[in-house]
């Protein structure tokens, strides 16, 4: 089974895909941790585009998989090889309430991270994200050579209902 869940930030494409991993015995793939430079003084420095493609060829190249991250542009080697392609669609207000939980979860060490967010880092992801929603994703979704594979949801885990 190879799995791809596309959304924005706080959608709970992370959860859903854990779950799924857990209870598929499948790897299971943020994107995040590859797009982004872990080891950056900064925060919201992009890895090396020749290490971020060469860890997507070694991803998609296993046997199974669920990727799940908010990128769509450089990801034709996931999507060409996936079996679905789930784009969700939770709506912004509850995406923005979790952006919101999760910076506080983290910077009072409720919730174990590595990242270096700010509260600017949190209303510039906010911002983007609502742009996200509401160009970048229908654009992706209305121009991507993949729609068969596309499967809208509006709840993270109806994606259960797709998967057998």
């Amino acid at each position: 089974m190879k799995i791809h869940i596309i959304g924005g930030s706080g959608s709970g494409k992370s959860t859903v895909a854990k779950q799924l991993s857990e209870k598929y015995s499948i790897p299971h793939y943020d994107l995040d941790a590859i797009f982004w430079d872990k080891n950056a003084e900064q925060y919201k420095i992009k890895a090396p585009v020749f290490i971020r493609d060469n860890k997507l060829k070694e991803i998609v190249g296993q046997p199974s998989w669920i990727i799940e991250g908010v990128y769509f542009t450089w990801l034709d080697p996931s999507f060409a090889l996936a079996d679905k392609i789930f784009v969700l669609h939770t709506p912004l207000s509850v995406q923005e309430e979790r952006i919101w939980s999760r910076y506080y979860q983290r910077k009072t060490g409720l919730l174990s991270s590595t990242k270096k967010e700010t509260i600017n880092s949190v209303n510039e992801l906010i911002d983007w994200n609502k742009k996200y929603i509401e160009n970048y994703l229908p654009n992706f979704i209305n121009n991507t050579k993949y729609k068969d594979k596309i499967i809208q949801l509006e709840n993270n885990f109806a994606i259960f209902e797709y998967i057998s």
